[in-house]
């Protein structure tokens, strides 16, 4: 295996171009205060990763926590969020109901056609990765292994492509399958 392998591209930078001046940037705490509430609450929502309670999810939204609790309920019958009941209420991002989004979205701006094309593409692409590292699936390559023929670097974007290939594989999949019903889910590919 060669670091000069067509399955990672680097970015070159110009010796003209310049960071950033982030000094200039707004600050991300700003920004959120000027949402409105609810909006200000899915901002929240989407980085849940665990079950939260409601007043951790008011204070990181800024709003009181009745009105977080009203949203939340809100959200939760919309299926955005999961709600654990007990003492203390807790809610967590309902990663379902964002793939079943996803799924809606690629069927809204892609043909049957178009979508047929793009997961054979990407199956391809798929096949090309087992053959390189000799395994089914990323989960099965040693980073650390890798990295002695590859930089960590290279490795590491080469098996996360691989992986994002994988996800992209099961969303085109299920927008295939399901095309014209509204219940595609991700999962295995049956292609």
């Amino acid at each position: 295996m060669d670091e000069s392998s067509d399955f990672t591209e680097t970015r070159k930078v110009s010796p003209s171009e310049e960071p950033p001046d982030f000094a200039e940037l707004d600050s991300p705490e700003g920004i959120l205060k000027e949402q409105p509430i609810r909006e200000r609450l899915f901002d929240v929502i989407l980085q849940l990763r665990e079950p939260t309670k409601v007043s951790v999810i008011a204070t990181r939204a800024d709003c009181d926590t009745e009105t977080a609790r009203d949203y939340l309920d809100w959200f939760e019958s919309m299926g955005i969020v999961r709600k654990y009941p007990g003492r203390p209420t807790q809610y967590d991002r309902n990663d379902a109901y964002f793939e079943w989004r996803r799924v809606e979205q690629i069927r809204s701006t892609h043909s049957n056609e178009e979508i047929r094309e793009e997961l054979t593409e990407v199956l391809d692409r798929l096949a090309d990765y087992r053959d390189r590292f000799n395994a089914e699936s990323p989960d099965d390559v040693s980073l650390v292994e890798l990295s002695r023929d590859l930089s960590t670097e290279a490795a590491w974007e080469a098996l996360s492509e691989w992986k994002t290939l994988q996800q992209r594989a099961e969303l085109l999949d299920a927008a295939r399958r399901d095309n014209g019903t509204s219940s595609g889910q991700a999962g295995r590919i049956d292609a």
